[in-house]
Formats: structure tokens, C-alpha cells, sequence
């Protein structure tokens, strides 16, 4: 296999012009650039490309003065200029680096080669998920993944960009990652972009020894060792290029119809959540599965780009592979994932739940979070010697709670019979309740907040109303744990329950739930039977651990209040501006907030959430009905969505002006997957 490494470079820069021959350390930027590529194991040649305009003469100029190979093609249409370049070269592998990268690590790149070859990828980096510093960027891609991009990619983006093409559909292509060996580097800045990057390099070079291409652990020790340098360059590291850019409408949804085809003949319905299956997106005109994730974006397999405000159904709280978190798991890796005994894992996470949530005094773990309601309810059974539960909000799919909605088939009689549902904010209708059954109770189950602030004092009164009719009360704070408040709404509100069950955004993705509360209640524990092979999988108390560090260290908390709270000033902005206030409605906690739509005379809410939805994957966000914020939803995402919401509200407008809503849509109107009895 020959691998040839072509070096992008072009005079014209916004920010820096002519960067690539600035003077650094007595050469060219560029020379750095070169001399490293020419010594990267596995490189059999290294050219440039670079643009036909008259300003990249000079950089053309250069390469024949050195005996450096010069490919030149379109300015923007830096794909077509790869696959030129590659094709005259007779390239069968390419390695893609970039003239603002002078401080490229010879070893660092042939160690992206390396998994490259050995993994038979199409296509390997170190930006994917970014580990190692800015200005360290190196890909590899096969001639023939190349030629399969320069072919189909349509979007600006992919062209300009050279990869997107390949990175973003992985049910295509295979897809590997050179991880840095050193943690804590993905911040470090070391690209030429800026005159203070200029700046910075120049300081850097003076003082690194030797005059050959210098290793990536000798510029970090030389960072450690004078500190202040990182001071000249303090911007964050660069995107790799910015949301919008994609088109959704040229790529369309083929690849996931033929996945839908292939899953639907071994798995029901497609998927293995409800809300995640095709009975919840507009059908032939939404993406149904997804490709990977980043920050606060996601990718659909047909290469389609999405901000995303359904955050995995709520778990996905600081951003979809969050480098802390995902640090953490690879460390346990190394130590293995699930053991014939217990792991002290198990008692860190707890002692920090203990510390955290008001109510908590033991806990105990599950994976998901119907585990965790329902060893909440045995545990109240077991600690009243009652059978009888209240109910109000959703608590996931086991018996004793979804024989209280529509979705009850297969649930025997005699368990429905048990649970009651009551309405929110309403204490005499849940007095009356627990009265019409005296001494049967043994628990009210109850989302703390969904929708619906509550009124003043009633969390409170609930607490009483519970204790004075003898049984106990549980917080489900799946959702709300790790969100409202870092101890969850009973820390928000001020109201700590007998029983507490988290979940969802506890491990940013991992699977792992918990019960907790009072100690003498949870004592029962040693009595019933709650018991599971991967109640203490170490992966996921790892990434617990993890993220109730960051959350106690960095503000996430704020940020997801501020986040949510400049989405839903911006969405109901959008929504006035198209006269349509008596139409869409935000509710609910700006981490968490609801956008409902209201029956309208000639538009039922079902149809209008349905348009609402297909119009906003349109504008690149995927959205069901609700903003489920993450700490990675950055202000480009924030202006992304709250654009798709000018368009969608634009379209909506429209639509209810035109006529009948439910008899103009062009694809079946979504229903909701089940409601309360």
C-alpha cells in the first residue's frame, strides 16, 4: 500500500493571511509541516495541494523551489483537489494534514496509520472524538473511500471539508480513533490560525531543542514547565466545522428506510424504545438511527447533521462523548468490567449520592430506571405490610405502573387493581384517594415536576398528607436528578421524600439507576428480593463517579438552566413573531422544558406537533416535545435551533392559514405512544 501524505495549504486566511509562510524559527510554516510528513512512518511521499488563485502562486512557488510536489485545484472544492492529487500520485492510502499544523508529531501521525492499516479502516483520525492538542490533526482515508466521496457528496460542507463525507456514515464506512495516550490534552492549542497562535508557536520553537520536527510529550513538558506561554493563545480548540452547514433535504433518509427494512424482520418495531422508533417520527421524512455523537450533536447513518435536543431521552446531560466521562470508562476498562464480587466502585458512587441528595441515606443500584421505581415500591410494600399505590407521572414499563394507562396489555387484572393514579397539584383529590382505602397504602410514587410547576407549598403538603395516612412517599427523579439540581427537584423545591429514585442523566449514557432514601426503609433491602447480575457493572459506576465530579466542579447545573432558559426565550419569540401564542406553548424548567401544542379548529395538536417535528429535522435539530438540554450545547447550537424555529413556526403559520391541518399533512399524524387512564 502506498501512502501518500497530501499537506492542504493556501495563502488566504480571515484571521492571518498568508499563514503559511509565515517566518517561524527562520522557515516557513509550511517547511514544518513538510519535514514532519517526510518523516511519519509509512509515508512513502508527501505532496501539497493547494488552490488554482493567484494568491496560492506563492505557496506553488515554494514547493518547486524545495522539490515538494504541488497539486493545485479548485479553491472550495477541496475534496475534487484531494482526489486529483491522489490519483496523480497513484495513491492507494492518503493522509490528510494541514499547513497550520507545525508542530506535527511524526509518531503521533504514524500511530493514526497504524490503526489505520491494522483496523483495514476506510477512513482513521485523532479528531474523532478530539484528545490529542489542536494542531496535532492528522487523517488517513483509502483512494477508494476518496473516490466514493469526490462521487456523491453534494452538501458545501463535504466539499470544502474533504471528510465529513466519509466520518459521517459509518454504517458505510469503518471508522477508527487514535486515542492519546495523555489524558488532559484535547484543550491544548497548538494550530496557526490567529496572530496570537503566531505568537505563541514562535515562543515555543526558540525554546524546543534540536531542529527537527519535535515530539508532542517535549512541547508538553515544555508547556508544564513555563505555563505563561499557554497564556498567548487562549481560545478554545476549533470546531471541526460548524452546524448548518449539512444538507438534509439532498442527503434524505434512503439509508435509514433500508436499515428500518433489515431490523424490522428480527426486531419489533425497529427499535428498542418506543420513543426512539418510527411511531414517533414523521414517517419517510426523519432520520431512525443515528450514526454517532458529539458534543451536542448527532449524526444520522445517511451522513445528515443534528443539533439534538432529545439527548438520548434525557440521559446524555453533559454532551455525547464528554472526554471526563469517557476517560474515566476507558480507566476501568483497563480493570475490567464485571466481577464475581463487589468493587468499591460501588461504595464511592454511594457515599457521593449520600452527600448529594437530601433524602438519601443508603442506596442501592440498578440500570435502568424502571428498576429503580419498582425496588421502590417492593421496598414500601415490604417497610408498610401494604399492597395499594398511588401514582402521578410516568414511571416506566413494569406492571404495577403502566396498568394505569392505555398500554396495559399483558398486565394481569388483579395487579392493575393496586395502582391508582391521582392528578398533580391537587391534595384533596390524593386525600380522598388514600381515604376511599384506609391503611391499604403503602406509597404515592410521584414525579416531583413534570410539565407543571407546583403550587405553593403542595410537595410539602404531600409529604404530610402521606405520613398522616401511614404510608411513604417516593420521588421518581429520574429525569429530574442531576438536572433541576445536582440532589435533584427535592433539593430545587426543598421537600426531601422517605424514597428517591435517579436515573437517566446520572452516567451520561451509561446504564445505571438508583434507589436511595431513609435508612430504615432501606434496611428492607436485606429482606426482599432486589438482586442483579450487572447491578455493580463497573463501566457505568465509573462514569457516575465521573460525572458527579464535573457536575460538582464545573457549572454544569447553571449552564443547563441558562441553555435551556435562552432556548425557550428564543423559541416563544419565534412563535409570537408568527402569531402563533394560542397555538404552541413552553412549559415546564428551562433544563427541561415542554413545547406543547394546543387543538386548534382546523389543526388537531397531534398534527400540528407531527408538522412541528419534520419541519424543525428539516432545519438540522432533532426534537420530539421537549428541550432536553446538555452542558455541550454550545451558542452555535442555541442560534441553530432557535433558527430551525423561525422557519418551522414560518411553516406552521402557513400551513394553519392554507386550511385543515390534519387533512393537508402529507405524511400520518404521530399519536401518542400511550396516555393515563
Amino acid at each position: 500500500m502506498t501512502t501518500v501524505a497530501i499537506i492542504q495549504a493556501r495563502m488566504g486566511s480571515t484571521r492571518l493571511p498568508g499563514k503559511v509562510l509565515a517566518d517561524l524559527g527562520g522557515r516557513p510554516a509550511l517547511e514544518w509541516t513538510v519535514v514532519a510528513a517526510q518523516a511519519i512512518p509509512g509515508v512513502g511521499k508527501v505532496a501539497v495541494a493547494t488552490s488554482d488563485q493567484a494568491p496560492d502562486d506563492a505557496v506553488a512557488e515554494w514547493c518547486s523551489a524545495n522539490g515538494i510536489a504541488c497539486h493545485r485545484g479548485p479553491e472550495d472544492d477541496v475534496l475534487a483537489r484531494y482526489r486529483l492529487a491522489a490519483e496523480v500520485e497513484n495513491a492507494a492510502a492518503i493522509m490528510r494534514l494541514t499547513a497550520d499544523c507545525p508542530l506535527l508529531d511524526p509518531q503521533a501521525c504514524g500511530q493514526v496509520l497504524m490503526v489505520f492499516e491494522r483496523a483495514g479502516a476506510d477512513y482513521a483520525s485523532n479528531v474523532d472524538p478530539r484528545t490529542w492538542p489542536d494542531g496535532l490533526d492528522c487523517e488517513v482515508f483509502s483512494a477508494v473511500a476518496l473516490a466514493m466521496a469526490d462521487v456523491e457528496a453534494r452538501a458545501p460542507l463535504e466539499r470544502e471539508h474533504v471528510t465529513p463525507f466519509m466520518r459521517n456514515r459509518r454504517h458505510r464506512f469503518t471508522v477508527r480513533n487514535a486515542t492519546c495516550p495523555v489524558p488532559g490534552l484535547a484543550e491544548e492549542r497548538w494550530t496557526l490560525d490567529t496572530a496570537e497562535d503566531l505568537e505563541f508557536l514562535r515562543a515555543v520553537v526558540e525554546r524546543l531543542p534540536g531542529a527537527g520536527p519535535p515530539a508532542y510529550l517535549d512541547v508538553v513538558r515544555l508547556l508544564d514547565a513555563e505555563p505563561e506561554l499557554r497564556e498567548i493563545n487562549q481560545q478554545r480548540p476549533r470546531h471541526l466545522y460548524a452546524i448548518g452547514e449539512g444538507d438534509i433535504a439532498g442527503h434524505g433518509f434512503r439509508s435509514s428506510r433500508e436499515l428500518l427494512r433489515r431490523t424490522e424482520k428480527t426486531i419489533p418495531l425497529g427499535s428498542q424504545t418506543f420513543s426512539k422508533s418510527r411511531v414517533q417520527y414523521p414517517e419517510g421524512q426523519a432520520p431512525l438511527f443515528l450514526s454517532y455523537g458529539q458534543g451536542g450533536r448527532v449524526w444520522d447513518v445517511d451522513g445528515n447533521e443534528y443539533a439534538d435536543l432529545v439527548s438520548g431521552l434525557l440521559p446524555v446531560t453533559l454532551g455525547y462523548r464528554d472526554p471526563d466521562v469517557d476517560l474515566a470508562i476507558r480507566r476501568q476498562l483497563d480493570n475490567g468490567i464485571s466481577f464475581s464480587l463487589a468493587t468499591e466502585l460501588e461504595a464511592e458512587l454511594a457515599e457521593r449520592l449520600v452527600d448529594i441528595v437530601p433524602c438519601a441515606e443508603m442506596v442501592r443500584f440498578g440500570k435502568n430506571g424502571s428498576d429503580a421505581t419498582s425496588a421502590a415500591v417492593r421496598l414500601a410494600r415490604a417497610f408498610t405490610g401494604r399492597d395499594r399505590l398511588a401514582v402521578c407521572g410516568y414511571h416506566g414499563w413494569r406492571d404495577w405502573y403502566i396498568a394505569t394507562t392505555t398500554r396495559d396489555k399483558g398486565v394481569p387484572g388483579a395487579v392493575a387493581e393496586l395502582s391508582h393514579p391521582f392528578p398533580y397539584n391537587d391534595l384533596e383529590a390524593l386525600d380522598a384517594l388514600l381515604g376511599s382505602h384506609p391503611g391499604e397504602f403503602a406509597a404515592v410514587v410521584m414525579e416531583p415536576m413534570n410539565v407543571t410547576e407546583p403550587g405553593p407549598g403542595y410537595l410539602a403538603g404531600v409529604l404530610d398528607l402521606v405520613h398522616g395516612h401511614g404510608a411513604l412517599l417516593v420521588f421518581d427523579e429520574i429525569i429530574t436528578g442531576f438536572r433541576f439540581a445536582l440532589g435533584g427537584a427535592q433539593e430545587l423545591f426543598g421537600v426531601a421524600p422517605d424514597l428517591a429514585c435517579f436515573g437517566k442523566g446520572m452516567a451520561n449514557g451509561m446504564p445505571v439507576s438508583a434507589v436511595l432514601g431513609r435508612a430504615d426503609v432501606m434496611g428492607e433491602m436485606e429482606e426482599i428480593f432486589f438482586s442483579a447480575t450487572f447491578g455493580g457493572e463497573t463501566l457505568s459506576l465509573a462514569a457516575a463517579i465521573a460525572v458527579i465530579d464535573k457536575m460538582r466542579r464545573e457549572p454544569v447545573i447553571e449552564t443547563l438552566w441558562s441553555t435551556g432558559l435562552r432556548l425557550a426565550e428564543g423559541a416563544r419569540a419565534a412563535a409570537a413573531a408568527h402569531g402563533l401564542e394560542d397555538v404552541v406553548e413552553l412549559a415546564g424548567k428551562p433544563p427541561w422544558m415542554f413545547v406543547a401544542f394546543k387543538d386548534r379548529p382546523n389543526a388537531s395538536k397531534d398534527a400540528l406537533k407531527t408538522l412541528f417535528i419534520r419541519e424543525m429535522i428539516r432545519g438540522g435539530v432533532l426534537v420530539l416535545h421537549s428541550h432536553n438540554v446538555c452542558y455541550a450545547h454550545d451558542a452555535a447550537d442555541v442560534e441553530h435551533v432557535l433558527g430551525a424555529y423561525e422557519r418551522t413556526f414560518a411553516a406552521i403559520a402557513e400551513m394553519l392559514d392554507r386550511g385543515n391541518l390534519d387533512d393537508e399533512l402529507d405524511v400520518p399524524v404521530i399519536r401518542p405512544v400511550l396516555s393515563v387512564r
